[in-house]
């Protein structure tokens, strides 16, 4: 018998989960899409709110529904090999590839930069980047009931205080909307969708799912329908906070242009939008509050992936995988949060839709009776589609000519795909492929062997 949760408990996982998904990092991507959707806000932001937050809600969802205990249990439902080599390239793009070296790169772009002369931007970067990794490195060596109690007490002081930012912008707009710009112009709803990939959140939700089940579970939720009720209306808080302070930082992008300019990333926005409604003190207050916030994602990052790969390859130890993570990630950082976000691309374009569709296999699953070779089949197809999707991001990314080979599977997709020009390529053939296979798993009536044997 499940205990029945109060709604302050379901409040307690919610801003949890809330938490485990607001990496200060976040705040640039729907400041930056603000200011190029400019009237065409609204558009983009759905878009975005669709894999910036429904995307996360359904990961985490599925993690309970499934009954996995962790990513490589479920993603092991395709093969084991493809289990291993899908979960550390997920480890590794929300770690040390991306998501870490993002942590320090947003620190200093939004509460140091703004201080420092721009002829010693590079040199501070290098500064900075060495103290933050080298405390996350030491942190996470030596675990503190400080780390768990700024980040307890942080997320609902960065949540009050946008909340109070944004309610200035609202009343108190900076500007009017400005021009779209580039494909914002033809393309906002869809430019908004692939933009909310750069929140990772999705991907870390097939890491985060497990968190919060077992935050459910030991108050003393303990059946299916019990934990995945209890999921979905403490993601529900989580997703409503996340969705306010997406669509109000988006709103705060758009109105900042006629004041600052289109700037290249959204860390100055936040800082400037910052100091114009609140002066020097709130510019310093901002840095220090998302320079905490950062820290303390970057330590969670950083010894969920050491654990995590040390499991992978005991050989090594969690002290070892810590120190190169580390390292790794500060030269990462160097390269500047812009170069961060162009270079991510590539990677997310070919994960995110695995991902997606990994999710929405664990949903179908008990329909085609958890069939492996539908798993397999539907995978084989997205992947086709999304590793050519990262090699085109890739060329657009370094600025050059598609090869030829590339270019020639471009155009086939893109007349044989429908949707494939905005970035959906997959969507029919994952659904023409499930329904087959799901057909003849049907068909053939008997359940397989177990699913991770």
């Amino acid at each position: 018998m499940d205990n029945k949760l109060s709604f302050s408990s379901y409040l307690v996982i919610g801003v949890m989960l809330f938490a485990l998904f607001f990496g200060a990092g976040n705040l640039i991507f729907p400041a930056s899409l603000g200011q190029n959707a400019g009237t065409s806000l609204w558009f983009a932001i759905i878009g975005f709110l669709i894999t910036g937050i429904g995307l996360p809600f359904l990961g985490t969802l599925a993690m309970g529904f499934s009954g996995s205990k962790n990513l490589q249990e479920l993603s092991s439902r395709v093969h084991p090999t493809f289990a291993v080599i899908f979960t550390s390239l997920l480890y590794l793009t929300i770690g040390p590839f991306f998501a870490l070296p993002r942590t320090g790169a947003v620190s200093y772009e939004i509460g140091i930069m703004p201080f420092v002369n721009s002829e010693y931007t590079q040199i501070g970067l290098l500064i900075f980047t060495v103290v933050f990794f080298g405390l996350t490195l030491w942190l996470s060596l030596n675990p503190s009931k400080i780390v768990d109690n700024v980040g307890k007490y942080l997320s609902p002081g960065i949540l009050i205080g946008l909340l109070i930012l944004l309610g200035f912008v609202i009343f108190k707009p900076m500007g009017e909307f400005s021009t779209p710009q580039g494909s914002y112009i033809d393309n906002a709803f869809m430019t908004g969708f692939t933009e909310g990939y750069n929140t990772m959140d999705a991907l870390a939700s097939l890491v985060f799912g497990i968190i919060v089940i077992n935050a459910v579970r030991s108050m003393g939720v303990t059946s299916k329908k019990g934990i995945l009720a209890a999921t979905a209306k403490s993601g529900a808080i989580a997703i409503f906070f996340l969705g306010i302070i997406y669509a109000g930082i988006g709103y705060l992008g758009a109105t900042s242009v006629d004041l600052f300019g289109i700037m290249e990333n959204g860390g100055p926005v936040l800082s400037a939008a910052s100091e114009h409604y609140f002066g020097s003190f709130g510019a310093i207050l901002l840095a220090i509050v998302i320079i905490l916030a950062c820290l303390t994602t970057s330590i969670g990052l950083t010894t969920a992936c050491a654990e995590y790969f040390h499991t992978l390859i005991p050989s090594i130890s969690y002290k070892a995988f810590v120190i190169i993570f580390s390292v790794f990630t500060c030269v990462i950082a160097n390269f500047g949060l812009s170069n961060i976000i162009t270079y991510s691309v590539p990677v997310l374009m070919l994960l995110y839709p695995l991902a997606i569709v990994l999710i929405l296999l664990a949903f179908l699953s008990p329909l085609f009776y958890h069939a492996r070779f539908v798993y397999v089949a539907v995978m084989i197809c997205t992947f086709l589609i999304s590793i050519i999707d990262g090699l085109k991001a890739l060329c657009d990314s370094l600025e050059i000519e598609y090869f030829g080979w590339l270019e020639s599977i471009l155009d086939f997709y893109d007349n044989v795909l429908p949707f494939y020009d905005v970035g959906l390529g997959w969507i029919v053939p994952f659904v023409i492929i499930t329904l087959i296979t799901g057909v003849i798993a049907r068909i053939n009536g008997k359940r397989p062997v177990p699913l991770n044997s």
